[in-house]
């Protein structure tokens, strides 16, 4: 629950600090004292956008802070717990707002996003403004409201995962079928393709390597000649050169012992013997091998300008591209083959998980089913206790196509006058019995739901006498099991509380400042008294506020 609100330089709140009771709470104030900027301040905690036209005093920050009270309360201990911050019985929720608009957000002093701070105070707090009856016309509210009293919320969470499976299953599926298609439409191209390169089968570098041949046999006769003719003069001429050297060894043998330089020379001109011999042979075996092929020339260029016109067609560069390109094809022309079988076993996965959804979607819908006549049974004598004795809820359920949230969508029907003419909420209800229909809906939602803090902004809008009596006693009773924050006009509801506060206006220096006081029983009597009789209540007004109280 809320135990302590801290609101310092808001609107022309300069700063205030209120402690909350744990039961009913009831804010009261002439009409522009500031109850409103008091909810403004609030709703920023409870991750509310943040505006800087509500800094008055350009030359300090904003300061909203709230304390609560979290004992026991499992859900926001596990939600600080997996968003790794600190966990204790107390919890604070501050939002500043500097000068220039720039805002930050805290959770027990720790920085965190407004969107955590939002998800968090979903936890602790219904805040519930004088517009928000809206919601009364909301499909997904009214959902929400059955849901909560048939205590739907760990099947309906089981069942969303699972339909986000489905959902995801089933576009995948329609992925697949839609590659299907395309690979259909491609195939006889692709087969084609990979036909044309698989018939010519080329190797590795393999066109490379022909242009090197092809020139080597296109120029084989001038090779030849030339290998011939040094061939010749290593080895076969008048004075061959390697016989030559092998002379003039001989001539420098008999003088190496006599001159110490001329063995290292005899040593190198062997050298060169042996490496002229070697090189001899290997001339006279390329030589061997070199020859004029005329019908291997004509097969290269043919070969050649096979592989050519398909580098050019492809726009590739070698051989290996082609290959690669050949390998994507054969993939491609392998997944036509494989996407029935993927198709298959992804349709097998869509048509479980549907079933597991459709099965706990129909639990669901039983468990409202059983919901739905209490609600209008225990509404609608509320109602009548709230002064609408002739006015109906009615909760229509159909079954639909699977959906985020079931099989089903939810309508509630109103009638206002015993016409048996029943419309949807938005539609036929005034202001005043939404107001008081939210109400009788929420009281009988909150007994099912662990939310210990309800806030009601001016709930209480177009109704007055009986019925407002009846609001507050509601109130009352809702009070007893949770805390209840209600600002209100409305002096039978005043006359309920348990910490009654008074928000006014005063002169602080030469400015309007709003302020807030907790009322002891004299200012209570005193301040229903004049919502009842006006500034100077009279003797009978007073009485009839302590009535009121008592």
């Amino acid at each position: 629950m809320l135990t302590k609100l801290h609101i310092q330089n808001y609107a022309i709140i300069d700063e205030i600090e209120i402690h909350f009771s744990d039961q009913l709470n009831i804010i009261t104030g002439e009409t522009g004292a500031g109850k409103s900027i008091l909810m403004g301040a609030l709703s920023l905690i409870l991750g509310e956008r943040a505006d800087s036209s509500v800094l008055v005093n350009s030359t300090k920050k904003c300061f909203i802070e709230g304390v609560f009270s979290i004992q026991a309360k499992t859900a926001v201990t596990t939600f600080l717990q997996e968003q790794e911050f600190d966990d204790d019985s107390e919890l604070v929720l501050r939002r500043e707002i500097a000068a220039n608009g720039k805002s930050r957000a805290f959770i027990n002093d720790t920085p965190a996003t407004v969107q955590q701070l939002k998800q968090l105070a979903s936890l602790l707090v219904d805040l519930h403004q004088q517009f928000d009856t809206l919601e009364l016309g909301d499909s997904d509210f009214q959902r929400e409201v059955l849901d909560a009293l048939a205590g739907n919320e760990s099947i309906l969470q089981q069942y969303k995962k699972i339909f986000q499976q489905w959902q995801q299953a089933s576009r995948e599926l329609m992925l697949l079928q839609e590659q299907k298609n395309a690979f259909t439409k491609e195939a006889d191209y692709h087969q084609f393709l990979f036909d044309e390169l698989n018939d010519l089968s080329f190797k590795e570098n393999e066109l490379e390597e022909l242009d090197q041949e092809l020139k080597i046999l296109s120029s084989a006769e001038g090779i030849k000649s030339a290998l011939n003719k040094v061939f010749y003069t290593l080895r076969e001429s008048e004075q061959p050169i390697v016989t030559t050297l092998k002379q003039l060894i001989q001539q420098l043998q008999p003088f190496a012992d006599v001159h110490k330089d001329l063995d290292g020379i005899i040593t190198r001109l062997q050298s060169t013997q042996v490496e002229l011999q070697d090189i001899a042979g290997e001339i006279d075996h390329i030589n061997d091998h070199v020859q004029f092929d005329e019908k291997r020339i004509e097969w290269i260029n043919q070969r050649l300008a096979e592989g050519y016109k398909l580098l050019k067609k492809h726009a590739l560069q070698t051989t290996n591209e082609l290959l690669t390109l050949q390998q994507e094809l054969a993939q491609k022309l392998e997944a036509v083959l494989n996407i029935d079988d993927a198709i298959s076993a992804k349709e097998k996965e869509v048509s479980t998980l549907y079933k597991d959804a459709e099965k706990l979607a129909t639990q669901l819908s039983q468990n409202r089913q059983k919901k739905m006549e209490p609600l209008e049974a225990d509404v609608n004598r509320l109602l009548t206790q709230v002064g609408m004795p002739n006015a109906r809820l009615k909760v229509e359920m159909k079954t639909v196509a699977l959906h985020a949230y079931g099989l089903n969508q939810i309508d509630f029907l109103f009638d206002a006058n015993k016409s048996n003419r029943f419309e949807p909420i938005r539609k036929v209800a005034s202001g005043g019995e939404l107001s008081r229909l939210m109400l009788c809906i929420k009281s009988l939602v909150a007994a099912s739901i662990d939310l210990p803090t309800m806030i009601f902004d001016e709930i209480d809008t177009g109704i007055s006498g009986e019925a407002a009596k009846q609001v507050g006693l509601i109130m009352k009773t809702m009070a007893a099991n949770r805390q209840i924050i209600c600002i209100t006009h409305q002096p039978q509801i005043a006359g309920k509380a348990d910490t009654h506060y008074f928000v006014y206006k005063e002169i602080v220096g030469n400015a309007v400042k709003t302020n807030i006081r907790k009322l002891d029983m004299d200012e209570r009597i005193t301040a229903i008294a004049r919502m009842l009789s006006g500034e100077k209540p009279t003797a009978a007004a007073l009485e009839n506020a302590r009535e009121m109280m008592n």
